[in-house]
């Protein structure tokens, strides 16, 4: 036996009898090769790519009846969780964003599994229970992943993730009689909440053609679409697509003032940390994004507009970071005007009030 810093025994885990007693249940093989480059490579568990099949289902249910029989005997297991669960019930509450008379922010009273959002009209306001994803799910696991308020503070767009699943359904609740619209999208994922008029924007792949098959399938075609409230998602307009490089991530956001709507692409999965910039003026009428800036080695974000102009933080030639100004229709890097300058310390966020 060991001690701990504090002089304390040291927890001793399960007795080696126990660990001798447990069996691992027996994992099939494959004669699976495939061929890179000429070399061949054997995959010999491939059948346990097949997370819905009858198979590998009864392989995790054995592997975890094994896992859980060594787990139950931890002695100070229970002292574990009570220790963690003292630490982390204290209650915890979100900055508020405002729109409008409305403010909105979340709280925790310590044990929720998820947090809780609250909305509260003016500041002197009280606070109102506006959505609470505890209840949805009986096991906890349902979250809310990201929200979005109207232009008019009439409306709020709220994304809905089930068992933690990176899959999120989108629904839209009016605010003054807190109903929940027949507004459904699904099929979201790596996506943005960016209100223009009567609608929003938000990114999503096509549906998978087996539904069982989602949770494992490969992701392709991100693609930008824009849903008109009070009509089915078969309606919805396709707005941005890039068939020519389906690996890539769209994101759109919009300004406060929804005149601007802010195309922001990824090509991680090929290696570059940074984004390219599109925009799309909504007061001109116009259906295409135009280039802002077209390559992937640095970080360029939209924090808002000021009047034709927009403002971006970015580490162009600036690791710290910095923030610019910049023409959308004339967009060079040598017509930038510098905000605010990079300094010793990095700029972690920016973001404008009043």
């Amino acid at each position: 036996m060991g001690v701990t810093a504090n002089n304390a025994p040291a927890p001793t885990p399960p007795a080696e009898s126990a660990i001798a007693a447990l069996v691992y249940p027996a994992t099939r093989t494959v004669d699976q090769i495939d061929g890179y480059h000429g070399t061949p490579v054997a995959d010999r568990y491939r059948w346990l790519e097949d997370d819905t099949s009858p198979e590998t289902t009864a392989w995790v249910e054995a592997q975890n009846r094994v896992t859980f029989a060594y787990l139950s005997e931890i002695p100070f297991r229970d002292a574990l969780r009570a220790r963690l669960t003292a630490l982390v019930s204290y209650p915890r509450i979100s900055a508020p964003a405002q729109k409008k008379h409305w403010f909105i922010f979340t709280k925790n009273d310590g044990l929720q599994n998820q947090a809780v959002y609250y909305l509260q009209h003016g500041e002197d306001g009280v606070p109102e229970l506006l959505l609470d994803p505890n209840p949805m799910s009986a096991d906890g696991t349902t979250r809310i992943t990201g929200v979005a308020i109207d232009h008019a503070a009439e409306r709020i767009a709220y994304m809905v993730s089930v068992a933690g699943s990176d899959w999120q359904e989108i629904r839209v609740m009016d605010l003054d009689t807190r109903a929940n619209l027949s507004d459904r999208v699904e099929w979201v994922k790596a996506s943005d909440l960016a209100w223009a008029g009567n609608g929003f924007f938000y990114s999503r792949y096509p549906e998978p053609e087996v539904t069982a098959a989602a949770f494992s399938s490969k992701n392709e075609d991100h693609q930008v679409f824009y849903h008109a409230i009070g009509t089915p998602q078969a309606a919805d307009r396709l707005v941005y697509r890039d068939s020519e490089h389906p690996q890539r991530f769209q994101y759109v956001s919009t300004t406060e003032d929804e005149r601007f709507a802010v195309l922001s692409t990824s090509d991680r999965g090929n290696g570059p940390d940074g984004n390219a910039l599109s925009v799309l003026d909504l007061s001109t009428g116009a259906t295409e994004f135009r280039p802002v800036w077209q390559t992937f080695d640095d970080e360029m974000a939209v924090i808002d507009n000021i009047g034709d102009k927009l403002l971006v933080v970015t580490n162009r030639h600036a690791p710290n970071r910095r923030v610019v100004l910049l023409d959308p229709a004339d967009p060079a890097e040598a017509n930038w005007t510098t905000i605010i300058a990079e300094r010793a310390e990095p700029l972690d966020g920016v973001t404008t009030a009043g």
